[in-house]
């Protein structure tokens, strides 16, 4: 089936509106939105492959029945969600990208500086959604989850004299923790809350021996919290760790209003 019939988008002449039955004013979408919205369902529903090429701007004027400005102007919005690129010249021509959770951490983070908020209310944020996830895992944890997470801790024990690799290595436990919830939302959630904190965060202090050694011990503990299935201990304890912990990314300044802007 082609775009076009999949939406089958007639250009008027100028935007217009019409009424809701109780009076409000509702405004009709333009045709570059329509044309929009029609390749983004396709593009979310994976019937458009990430890197896929968008055939060519005049046959998708020919198969919307519109203008090439108005095509363009599709692509504008688009390209502004991230989820095509465009390049121009005669090798030129649109293609699809995966949606980014980057892109949605940025907007969230202009809305955040918008209000004002601070670095510390980021960082607590953060310790709060990743403590929910904890105690979900604790209540509902399996022996497979128990040996991923062992598993993980034995990599963080080969390379605790190794800064670099045991700096990734518990990384990557933090990662696993809020995986095995299996709640996508709560991973992309954290993500995008790590996101912004660490774009207004100092440098991890995760270097030394020492402080390895002492978030090593803060992640053995939650294993066995998980294992015993104790959910408020297990929360507890990962909301404090991830506010002040030796592993986690801590903002320069957390009474200090985010900017982003640079």
């Amino acid at each position: 089936m082609s775009l076009a019939a999949r939406a089958s988008i007639p250009e008027p002449s100028a935007p217009t509106a019409m009424r809701t039955p109780v009076g409000r004013p509702v405004r009709t979408p333009k045709t570059a939105e329509l044309i929009a919205r029609s390749l983004r369902r396709q593009i979310v529903r994976g019937e458009l492959a990430p890197d896929e090429a968008l055939p060519s701007e005049s046959a998708l004027m020919e198969e919307f029945g519109v203008s090439r400005p108005t095509l363009r102007e599709a692509y504008r919005v688009l390209e502004s969600e991230g989820l095509i690129t465009v390049r121009r010249g005669a090798r030129g021509g649109a293609r699809v990208s995966a949606p980014d959770p980057e892109v949605a951490a940025r907007y969230v983070g202009l809305v955040l500086e918008y209000r004002r908020t601070t670095a510390g209310d980021v960082r607590d944020g953060a310790a709060m959604l990743a403590g929910a996830c904890v105690r979900s895992l604790a209540e509902r944890r399996k022996a497979a989850d128990l040996r991923r997470l062992e598993k993980a801790l034995a990599v963080e024990q080969e390379a605790l004299t190794d800064p670099a690799a045991c700096a990734a290595a518990q990384e990557d436990f933090h990662a696993l923790v809020v995986e095995l919830t299996g709640n996508q939302t709560m991973d992309l959630l954290i993500g995008m809350v790590h996101s912004v904190l660490t774009s207004c965060a100092g440098e991890c202090t995760a270097s030394t021996p020492a402080r390895l050694r002492k978030a090593h011990r803060a992640h053995s503990r939650l294993v066995e919290l998980i294992a015993d299935r104790d959910a408020e201990e297990a929360e507890h304890l990962w909301s404090r760790h991830l506010v002040g912990g030796e592993d986690t990314v801590k903002p320069a300044d957390a009474k200090a209003v985010l900017d982003l802007m640079d």
